[in-house]
């Protein structure tokens, strides 16, 4: 299971600029800087199942390349997976699958920007940042499987 204390939000009043995975770390927080705030009510909403779209400020450094990457991410819709070679075809240039990989994989908002709707071509689950398990948890999360009846 993920939860709000898994990560740590970092930003300014020009959005939010990283979460990071904390990984067993201890980080005791102290009061929720305001431009922060929303975020952490969004991400608590989306942990909870109440929220399905980030309505955020965001402001993640990257190329822009990684941007133009991050911003098709954003269009995937929850619950929605999509390959890397659809992604790569969806920005014009199905050579870049590898490079669309490596801007996937470079994702400072994991979660908010939603990286881990991005599966292999035969779907598998390939490359996550902050492990398998948790690209699994919340593909599940978003589209939780079917309880089949037994009679």
């Amino acid at each position: 299971m993920i939860r709000l204390t898994d990560f740590r939000i970092y930003g300014d009043s020009s959005g939010i600029a990283r979460i990071t995975i904390l990984d067993g770390e201890k980080f005791e927080a102290g009061e929720i800087p305001s431009e922060l705030k929303l975020a952490v009510h969004q991400l608590d909403s989306y942990f909870k199942g109440e929220l399905q779209e980030f309505q955020l400020k965001i402001n993640p450094e990257g190329t822009a390349f990684q941007k133009r990457v991050w911003q098709a991410l954003m269009e995937i819709p929850f619950g929605s997976t999509v390959s890397y070679l659809q992604l790569a075809r969806q920005l014009g240039d199905l050579k870049a699958i590898r490079a669309v990989a490596a801007a996937n994989g470079r994702n400072p908002l994991w979660i908010v920007v939603p990286c881990h709707r991005v599966i292999g071509t035969n779907g598998s689950l390939t490359g996550y940042a902050g492990g398998l398990w948790r690209k699994q948890w919340l593909l599940n999360h978003e589209n939780p499987p079917l309880q089949q009846e037994l009679f």
